[in-house]
């Protein structure tokens, strides 16, 4: 599933094609390329399932300028290493992402069907959940800034 995601992010969004509304065209589209019915049908939920996130009323939307401590159940701990928690935690707090896109970002997390999701896999979840919240445009070019920005200058060996 998390596959077919990866395409339609690398496809449609950074390849800035108007993505297809026709489910079943779509549909047949991962198909061609060689995804099965049952991770196409997953994935598909998924992201309909972020874009309801975006409309819903969820108790956990709050004010930006709260303070929040996130404490993570032990599934989310579980799929969510150390490593990509305290990488959360750095995003919120250089304000890449705000209360609500954090939990949109653990909400996705946890509906990918692996057992445990790596920190560049987290990532990509990251920037899908930044570039499909209104408003969030500028979170979403810093998130890509982190991930795609070269270093300057020489590295040493």
């Amino acid at each position: 599933m998390f596959d077919i995601l990866m395409y339609l992010f690398e496809n449609y969004v950074h390849g800035e094609v108007e993505l297809l509304v026709d489910e079943d065209e779509l549909t047949k589209e991962l198909t061609r390329a060689g995804f099965h019915q049952a991770d196409i049908i997953k994935a598909l939920t998924w992201l309909e399932c972020l874009a309801d996130l975006q409309e819903s009323d969820k108790p956990y939307l709050c004010d930006h300028t709260q303070h929040s401590f996130r404490i993570y159940t032990q599934d989310e701990m579980d799929k969510i290493d150390v490593e990509s928690r305290g990488f959360l935690l750095f995003l919120e707090q250089i304000k890449v992402l705000s209360v609500e896109t954090r939990e949109m970002v653990v909400d996705r997390v946890m509906e990918i069907d692996e057992t445990t999701l790596g920190l560049d896999d987290l990532k990509w979840v990251i920037l899908m959940v930044l570039f499909n919240a209104p408003g969030h445009e500028s979170a979403y070019e810093q998130m890509e800034d982190l991930i795609f920005e070269q270093p300057d200058g020489r590295l040493h060996s």
